[in-house]
């Protein structure tokens, strides 16, 4: 079978372009290094539509916990928030020299 030079990759098959936003955004928002520092900064990009862009951002300003920044010089948006009440902060290892009771000599 002979192979065209011009054959472009295809668009993932059924996903709307505002599936694929929120897929992105999402990612953005759950990458460890955004969770370290509760921030992201997310770039709309050409193949972002006007409605979805909007939706998106409308639906990130109704979410509670979540400060949302437009950047006017790059048309992005910065979100920040802050740790969650429910989620219990990592275990501390306990120190092997230090004790309750005095050692027993």
């Amino acid at each position: 079978m002979a192979v065209r030079g011009n054959v472009k990759p295809s668009q993932p098959s059924g996903m709307s372009g505002m599936e694929r936003l929120a897929l992105r955004v999402s990612s953005m928002i759950n990458h460890p290094i955004a969770q370290e520092r509760r921030e992201v900064r997310i770039h709309r990009l050409d193949t972002d539509g006007e409605r979805e862009w909007n939706e998106i951002v409308s639906s990130i300003l109704e979410a509670d916990g979540i400060d949302l920044t437009l950047n006017h010089e790059d048309s992005s948006i910065t979100l920040r928030w802050e740790p969650s009440e429910d989620i219990e902060p990592p275990a501390q290892a306990a120190d092997p020299f230090e004790s309750e009771e005095p050692a027993p000599f």
